[in-house]
């Protein structure tokens, strides 16, 4: 079950880019602006375990504070969050749902009702490494669940990647493959009470 919780975290891959000769350092804001720019996102992903290990599925968001992930075979997990609250599924176990508060994972700061990487303290680090643009962004309340660290392409901007140091030392990483916006999904498809595989 370990993997799932890794896609959210608790407590360098280098990207090609088409637009790479282009590229440029995105500001804050810019960043900030990105993010609080669609309510809807999916897209594949690859995540990249703390043991090493590799799980590939599909992700879906929806802000504020939705989040869905879909493992493929053979872990075919399943990671909700909703209403505050994440619930990582096990079809494999007999035990219920392991919950705990969405506000213990850093991946919480993109899924904000408004996004805001200028206030104090949440920016740990701001970089660039010729083709993405690299932010590391913490809860500035919460310095102890760990921290996010976002890669984003530009031209157009994307966010491409996301690296997560939980605040036991554990590193998770999560590739995106093509991000796709602005379609709309069913509560449903987020709904830990009723959880479901098929939409």
């Amino acid at each position: 079950m370990k993997q799932f919780v890794f896609a959210l975290a608790l407590g360098a891959t280098t990207l090609a880019s088409t637009a790479a000769t282009a590229a440029e350092k995105l500001s804050l804001n810019e960043i900030s602006a990105y993010l609080n720019s669609f309510a809807t996102a999916q897209a594949d992903f690859t995540q990249v375990n703390d043991d090493g290990s590799l799980s590939t599925g599909q992700l879906y968001i929806r802000r504020p504070g939705k989040v869905r992930f879909e493992y493929d075979p053979p872990h075919s997990g399943l990671v909700l969050a909703e209403a505050g609250t994440v619930a990582i599924m096990d079809p494999k176990s007999n035990q219920p749902p392991e919950t705990y508060p969405l506000s213990r994972t850093p991946l919480s700061i993109i899924l904000a009702r408004r996004v805001n990487l200028g206030q104090a303290n949440m920016v740990v680090g701001h970089g660039f490494d010729g083709v993405s643009t690299v932010v590391r962004a913490q809860d500035p309340k919460n310095p102890e669940h760990g921290s996010i660290e976002l890669m984003f392409t530009d031209n157009p901007v994307q966010l491409r990647k996301w690296v997560i140091h939980g605040g036991a030392g554990e590193e998770t990483t999560v590739i995106l493959g093509d991000m796709q916006t602005g379609m709309s999904f069913r509560s449903s498809m987020f709904s830990i009470s009723r959880p479901k595989r098929d939409r």
